[in-house]
C-alpha cells in the first residue's frame, strides 16, 4: 500500500491494470489527435519548417524552467543568446542548458530512434552542467512548502535502474496503446521514478517532445507544452498525486490530452500569423529597402526576434559594413528597432516579440 513517507519501490510498471480507453478519454483523444494532426500538416508544408524551431524551443525552455522557478524574460533570453554570454543571468544560462538537452535528446532519437536510461542521464547531465547520474543515496522526498512529505520516489540505484529498464521497454516496444495516452503514462512513470537528484521535471517535459517525435506525430517538435504546465501548474502536481495515491488514471490522462489539443490549436494560430507577417515584412523590405531584401535576411530576422551584424555576415549577405548598412536602413524603415549592449548594437523584431507574448 502506498504511504507518502515510505520509498515506493512498489511503483507498479506500465501499463496500469486499468481501462485506459473510457467513452471521456476516447472523445477527448480525438480532438487532441486532430489538432496535432493539423499541426504537423502545417509544419510540414512551411516554405523553411525548422524556421521557428530555435525560438519555439527557447519558449518551451523558459515555460519548463519557469515550473521549477527559474524565471527569466524574454528580452533577456534572446538578448544572451545572440550576445553569445559567457556570463549573464543564472535564469537564462539554467533556460538555455535546457534548450541544449532538448537538441541533444532530438539529435539522439534521429541518429538511433531509441529512448534510453543513457539519454536521460545525458540529458540531465546538459541540464545540470555535471556528471550526475541515477540517483544512489537515499533520503529523497518531495515536499510541500510547509515540509509535509508528499511523496517519496524509489531508492536504491539498483531499484530505481530497474524501473527505468521497464520504463526503456515499454516506451519503444510496440503495444496496441495510442501514442498520445502512452505518453501520457510514461510521462507519469519517469515523474514517479524521480531517477535524478535533480532536474527531473525539466527532464520529463523534453521526453514528451521527444516521444511525440518518436511515435511520429509531429515530425517537427514545434510546440512548447510546458506553458500549459505552468498555466495549470497545482492541477498538474495535484493529478499525479491521483494517480500514485489511488490509481485515478483518467483525470491525469484527460489532462495531458487537453495539453495536447489546447497547445497544437494555440501553436498552429502562431505559426499562421508569423508566417503571414513574415510575409508582410517581406513585401515592405522588397519596398522601403530594396537592396537589402532577400529571402536568407527575411529568414535570418524570424529565426530569432534578435540578431546583430555578425550574423547577416556569417549568412554570407555581404561584410559587416554592408549589412550593418542594411540593418540601419531597416531600422529607419521601422521594420527593426535596435539597442546596444556594450559595444555591440542589437537589432530587434519588435513585431514578432510581441507575437510570441500573446497568450
Amino acid at each position: 500500500m502506498f504511504s507518502p513517507n515510505i520509498p515506493y519501490n512498489d511503483l507498479p510498471p506500465l501499463p496500469p491494470d486499468v481501462d485506459l480507453e473510457t467513452k471521456p478519454v476516447m472523445r477527448k483523444l480525438i480532438k487532441a489527435s486532430r489538432a496535432l494532426s493539423e499541426l504537423n500538416g502545417a509544419l510540414t508544408n512551411l516554405p523553411n519548417p525548422t524556421l521557428f524551431l530555435d525560438t519555439i524551443h527557447l519558449q518551451e525552455a523558459k515555460s519548463s524552467s519557469e515550473i521549477e522557478n527559474i524565471i527569466t524574460t524574454n528580452d533577456d533570453l534572446y538578448r544572451d543568446l545572440i550576445a553569445d554570454r559567457k556570463a549573464g543571468v543564472l535564469a537564462v544560462k539554467e533556460v538555455l542548458r535546457y534548450k541544449e538537452a532538448l537538441w541533444l535528446g532530438l539529435e539522439r532519437i534521429e541518429k538511433r530512434p531509441f529512448i534510453s536510461t543513457n539519454l536521460c542521464v545525458e540529458m540531465v547531465q546538459c541540464i545540470k552542467q555535471n556528471s550526475s547520474g541515477i540517483r544512489v543515496t537515499p533520503g529523497t522526498v518531495l515536499a510541500n512548502s510547509e515540509g509535509k512529505v508528499l511523496y517519496t520516489p524509489p531508492t536504491g540505484e539498483t531499484v530505481i535502474r530497474n524501473k527505468m529498464s521497464e520504463l526503456e521497454r515499454f516506451i519503444n516496444e510496440p503495444d496496441n496503446l495510442d501514442p498520445l495516452i502512452k505518453m501520457a503514462l510514461l510521462h507519469y512513470q519517469f515523474e514517479a521514478i524521480h531517477p535524478f537528484a535533480d532536474g527531473n521535471g525539466r527532464t520529463g517535459r523534453i521526453l514528451l517532445l521527444l516521444y511525440l517525435k518518436l511515435s511520429g506525430l509531429l515530425q517537427i517538435p514545434a510546440i512548447y507544452l510546458s506553458e500549459y504546465i505552468i498555466r495549470n501548474k497545482l492541477s498538474y502536481y495535484e493529478l499525479l498525486r491521483g494517480v500514485t495515491e489511488k490509481q485515478e488514471w483518467q483525470p491525469y490522462v484527460l489532462y495531458m490530452l487537453d495539453m495536447v489539443e489546447v497547445i497544437a490549436q494555440r501553436a498552429l494560430k502562431q505559426i499562421h500569423a508569423i508566417s503571414a507577417l513574415i510575409d508582410a515584412v517581406g513585401e515592405q523590405i522588397k519596398e522601403q529597402v530594396p537592396l537589402a531584401y532577400s529571402k536568407e535576411l527575411v529568414e535570418i530576422l524570424f529565426k530569432l526576434p534578435y540578431t546583430k551584424r555578425l550574423v547577416l555576415s556569417d549568412a554570407g549577405l555581404g561584410t559587416l559594413k554592408t549589412v550593418g548598412n542594411y540593418l540601419s536602413q531597416l531600422e529607419r524603415a521601422g521594420i527593426l528597432s535596435s539597442e546596444k549592449l556594450g559595444k555591440e548594437k542589437f537589432y530587434i523584431n519588435k513585431a514578432l516579440l510581441k507575437l510570441l507574448a500573446k497568450p
